[in-house]
C-alpha cells in the first residue's frame, strides 16, 4: 500500500525546493556557470529534487506490484506512465534528469555547462508538473482505496 503521507512529505519538500530553484531560473548563463557558489547551489537543489522524485517513484511502483525490481532510476520515471501516473512523453522528458543527477552526484562525466544551464528552467517546469501528476495520482489512489474498503466492509456485512 502506497504510504501516501510519506509521498506527500517528499512532494513538499520538492515544492520547497523549486521555490528556491526559481530564484535562479533569471539568471544569464555567465552567472551560472561563472559563481562557484550559484553554482553549487543550483547543482545541490536539482541533486535533491531529482532523489526525492526517485524515492516517490520507487515506492510507487514497488507497492503497485506490477513491476519486477529492481529497476534503474531512469526507468522509474517511465514506469509510473504505465501506471498511468503521467503521459508517456512527460516520462521520457523527464527521464532524462536521472542522467544529469548520475553526473552531479558521480561526478564521472565533465557536465556539459549549456545543458546544465537549461536544464535550471527544465527542473523548475517539469517537477513542478511532476508533482500535480503525484498529487493527482495519490488523490485517485485514495479513492480506490477508500472504495476498495466500502465494498469489503459491505460484503462482510452482507454475510452476517
Amino acid at each position: 500500500m502506497i504510504n501516501i503521507a510519506m509521498v506527500k512529505n517528499r512532494i513538499d519538500r520538492i515544492e520547497e525546493d523549486l521555490l528556491h530553484l526559481k530564484d535562479f531560473t533569471g539568471l544569464t548563463f555567465d552567472e551560472v556557470a561563472r559563481n562557484y557558489n550559484t553554482h553549487k547551489i543550483v547543482e545541490r537543489i536539482i541533486e535533491v529534487v531529482v532523489n526525492a522524485a526517485i524515492d516517490i517513484n520507487q515506492h510507487i511502483v514497488a507497492n503497485s506490484r506490477k513491476s519486477d525490481l529492481p529497476f534503474d532510476f531512469t526507468e522509474s520515471f517511465l514506469l509510473l506512465s504505465d501506471l498511468s501516473v503521467y503521459p508517456r512523453d512527460f516520462a521520457r522528458k523527464i527521464s532524462e534528469s536521472a542522467s544529469l543527477r548520475n553526473i552531479l552526484v558521480h561526478e564521472y562525466a565533465r557536465l556539459d555547462e549549456e545543458k546544465f544551464y537549461n536544464s535550471i528552467k527544465d527542473c523548475y517546469k517539469d517537477y513542478t508538473l511532476y508533482c500535480r501528476y503525484i498529487l493527482t495520482y495519490l488523490k485517485k489512489v485514495n479513492l480506490d482505496s477508500r472504495s476498495q474498503l466500502r465494498q469489503a466492509s459491505l460484503g462482510e456485512a452482507s454475510r452476517e
